[in-house]
């Protein structure tokens, strides 16, 4: 990955390495954070620091106020601004042996962006989705610092590698967080406040990755790795053998590959005879049509008849997305390539490419890992010119080019445990900010008990690091829970998604957090669904209520708050039911569903432990449950699958109710409800 390097250990000493590294000149240096275009947090007490040489006298100059420091033993500087209002640009003054003038600065709120691939997802991935919203973008007010991505097990770093602060406009928008464009765009709008985020994200990261050594002191297992990676030529080793193995069978495929073999027609040359071809449909695997299971280099042709009408005018071509990676050509001349599995293939069609009658594309597909070679089904796969769509569903040639063994997977160093912390996060903990943002989970999907403990761990943990004063007792928190994914199932099953999901809301008993369910805003065949400005939306949302005190905002959906069992049915209490619980109408075929029954994905259990598909009705705040193949319930579950496509229960502000699932209270209680999700 080219946006990692091996990170020297220039923090033999901790807090004294600041003194080595900025302290050595004579000049005072900032922080990557604290420069031109910055947001700083409105009406708080704000830390600017820096370094200098030992004893230097530093001013500061802002907004109407002189700060004087002197710089202590190890280089180490920093003043306190006084609170102050929303407003600017303003410029700051830092004086010592130097000057340093800051420009364009911003008093606002200042909000941390967190987690994986979905937070770290851009815009430019999603433009088309929300392409007339985005192409009117131009918003000084809201303003996205990017966090290098880099890692360090040695030590917590003093300062990032790189970033400037840089506004929504049209020139930067396409590289903002999607889902934090959305949320400051929606909280600039509701608090007429300028925003900025600091986006600190990595796709795959898991939650150990961003938490530190002194937390991972509560995870033996993860405590032993990260001191494993402490070595620097062991993390040199691991990747230059990734490096060699990688190249090594990329090499040998491309040696292999007969549709590029030198002095012979090209495969991708539209004059190419395909007669004794296979035939192929797309989307599908090449393992269920054609039998075909290796590794290697697969080719596909198809050809479309265009009319004169149409000739030499650009297009747009889709391939949905094809695993793993592809190289394009249309008329013999590459229109693009991707390199992973993830990405949407969406080609630009150049002017004076397409003619009148037959156009040859041709897709070279390179399958290298363990996911079966093929097109993901429930795409878009066209051509689109001048507004005409053409379909490219349906049968292509097919010739397998080269075979080769799987290649086995590379050691993801910088996923390791405390390495985005030390690297990513600790460098921002002297920066006030409002509160955290977090898009976290699909890297921990399958150990949901290890998050339960781990999650608030790490909230926690960030807590302690952003002691930001009396005014602000507890970093609030937000975070979204995971989308659903992955095919939906006829009967109800036991779901490592599910586990993870209710591992995340365990975290509310935290004081000053919140959760934005978004259980309908995913895509089955995509963990990275495009629908980030729901995510975004439903996290202002939850900001408005907790962090901005708007207590007439709706901020969730339906959550269970007890569930009250007889002998044939259960009785289930909600809160956050304002405009009343609803059942949304089914968008699917529902065919598997009780066809009388309102409400979908609700299961219910008796004492085997045996889930069946639910009866239901709304009285009120309260789902009534029950099915005749229950006779005595014991359990009751509602969305707890992969993906619950169908769970359709509301409130009547449009948001869907938490997934959950409740049992029985033991019978030597005196009481029948048991409580769900909520502090004991």
């Amino acid at each position: 990955m080219n946006l990692f390097r091996l990170k020297k250990n220039r923090c033999l000493l901790g807090v004294i390495a600041a003194g080595l590294t900025f302290g050595a000149s004579a000049e005072v240096t900032l922080p990557k954070l604290v420069s031109d275009g910055m947001v700083l947090q409105r009406d708080a007490a704000v830390k600017i620091w820096g370094w200098a040489n030992t004893g230097e006298q530093v001013q500061v100059d802002f907004n109407g106020h002189r700060y004087q420091a002197e710089a202590d033993d190890a280089g180490d500087w920093s003043i306190v601004l006084q609170p102050a209002a929303a407003g600017g640009p303003y410029t700051m003054d830092i004086r010592a042996e130097n000057r340093i003038r800051l420009e364009n600065i911003l008093l606002g709120d200042v909000w941390l962006a967190s987690g994986q691939s979905n937070m770290e997802y851009p815009i430019n991935r999603i433009a088309h989705r929300f392409a007339s919203e985005i192409a009117t973008v131009d918003n000084d007010r809201i303003r996205q610092f990017q966090v290098a991505q880099a890692y360090d097990f040695n030590a917590p770093q003093p300062d990032l590698e790189s970033g400037q602060w840089l506004p929504a406009t049209q020139r930067n928008i396409q590289n903002f967080s999607a889902v934090a464009y959305f949320f400051a765009d929606h909280v600039q709008q509701s608090e007429q406040v300028p925003i900025g985020i600091i986006n600190s994200s990595l796709g795959g990261s898991p939650a150990e990755a961003w938490v530190s050594e002194e937390t991972l002191q509560r995870f033996p297992a993860h405590l032993t790795e990260k001191k494993k990676f402490e070595d620097l030529q062991l993390i040199e080793n691991i990747q230059r053998e990734d490096r060699a193995r990688s190249e090594r069978w990329y090499t040998t495929a491309a040696q292999k590959d007969r549709g590029q073999q030198p002095e012979k027609t090209p495969w991708y040359a539209p004059e190419l005879d395909t007669g004794n071809w296979l035939t192929f449909s797309v989307p599908g695997y090449w393992a269920q049509q054609a039998g075909i299971d290796e590794k290697g280099i697969f080719w596909l042709r198809k050809t479309i008849h265009l009319p004169q009408s149409l000739a030499g005018k650009p297009g747009l071509l889709e391939l949905g997305r094809i695993v793993d990676a592809d190289e394009t050509w249309i008329n013999g001349h590459q229109v693009g390539n991707t390199t992973y599995l993830y990405p949407r293939r969406r080609y630009q069609v150049p002017e004076h490419l397409l003619r009148a009658g037959e156009n040859s594309i041709a897709i070279r597909v390179t399958n290298s890992g363990g996911t079966r070679g093929g097109f993901v089904p429930d795409k878009p796969y066209r051509l689109t010119i001048d507004g005409q769509r053409f379909d490219l569903r349906g049968q292509w040639h097919f010739k397998k080019a080269a075979q080769m063994p799987q290649l086995p997977g590379q050691t993801f160093v910088r996923w390791k445990p405390t390495g985005l912390y030390n690297a990513m996060l600790h460098p921002l903990q002297n920066y006030r900010i409002r509160g955290a943002l977090w898009y976290q989970g699909e890297s921990n999907v399958g150990r949901a008990q290890e998050y339960t403990e781990l999650f608030p761990a790490l909230i926690r943990d960030w807590r302690a690091g952003w002691r930001q004063g009396a005014g602000q007792q507890s970093l609030p928190f937000l975070f979204v829970q995971l989308a659903n994914f992955l095919e939906p199932q006829s009967s109800p099953k036991e779901s490592d998604w599910a586990e993870l999901r209710e591992a995340q809301a365990s975290a509310l008993d935290l004081p000053e957090t919140a959760m934005a369910v978004t259980i309908d805003a995913g895509e089955w065949n995509d963990i990275h669904p495009l629908d980030k400005k729901t995510v975004g939306q439903r996290l202002a949302l939850a900001a408005e209520k907790l962090v901005y005190g708007r207590q007439s905002t709706v901020a969730a959906g339906p959550r269970l708050k007890s569930a009250d069992f007889t002998d044939n049915k259960a009785v289930l209490n909600f809160v956050h039911t304002q405009g009343g619980l609803i059942a949304t109408p089914c968008s699917n075929d529902c065919n598997h569903r009780e066809a009388t029954s309102p409400l979908f994905e609700f299961a219910i259990a008796g004492s085997d432990g045996k889930f069946y598909w639910a009866n239901t009705r709304i009285a009120g705040d309260t789902v009534e449950v029950w099915s005749e193949q229950v006779s005595n319930p014991q359990s009751v579950r509602y969305a707890w699958a992969d993906n619950p496509a169908e769970a359709n229960l509301y409130n009547g502000a449009g948001l869907p109710a938490e997934p959950f699932q409740v049992l029985r209270a033991p019978q030597e209680e005196s009481a029948s409800a048991v409580k769900a999700g909520e502090p004991q």
